[in-house]
């Protein structure tokens, strides 16, 4: 399965570290393949890393502006001309997608998922991956957008929120039939 992974290229502390290693080893154990935004810098670092020593495939997906920060051995690097191809790419290479801690591209490109789930332009299963409680404001504020009649569909057929890496990657693949 190819999982689309969105998170932060900040160099973070070990809080977050640690489970990020833990899910990108479970991928890699599982046989999947790592999508994602192609750097060679903070978690996106680990997770590639992680991925790799146990076992799994690297498909990269850069931007011009970050593309000497890329990846060098990744199995596949793609360069996009911006952002919103970048996405598009990101989305278009994943069977699955799971978000785990980032900043306002993390969120920016977790909300464009949700939105197309929203309007069933996608089906696919996402996951955050809730570490150390990062999203809880984003869960209520989700809540809250369902509660008030701002979500046309469940909030659970948009997303599910682990809080744990083996429940994340348990849930995408539940979602898939892997």
């Amino acid at each position: 399965m190819n999982i689309c992974v969105f998170l932060s290229a900040a160099d973070l502390d070990e809080r977050y570290t640690r489970p990020a290693r833990e899910f990108a080893e479970l991928l890699g154990k599982g046989g999947h393949t790592l999508v994602w935004g192609g750097s060679e810098s903070g978690l996106m670092k680990v997770v590639a890393d992680g991925v790799q020593a146990a076992g799994g495939r690297l498909v990269g997906v850069s931007v011009g502006f970050l593309a000497a920060k890329a990846r060098k051995n990744a199995d596949e690097m793609v360069i996009a001309a911006d952002l919103a191809e970048r996405k598009a790419l990101l989305l278009a290479k994943a069977d699955a997608v799971a978000i785990l801690v980032g900043g306002t591209g993390t969120l920016d490109e977790a909300t464009e998922i949700l939105e197309l789930k929203k309007h069933g332009k996608t089906g696919k299963p996402v996951v955050l991956l809730n570490t150390e409680g990062f999203y809880d404001g984003l869960r209520i504020q989700f809540q809250r957008m369902e509660d008030e009649g701002f979500l046309p569909v469940p909030l659970t057929d948009l997303v599910s929120f682990a809080e744990d890496p083996a429940t994340a990657l348990a849930y995408l693949e539940e979602h898939l039939g892997a």
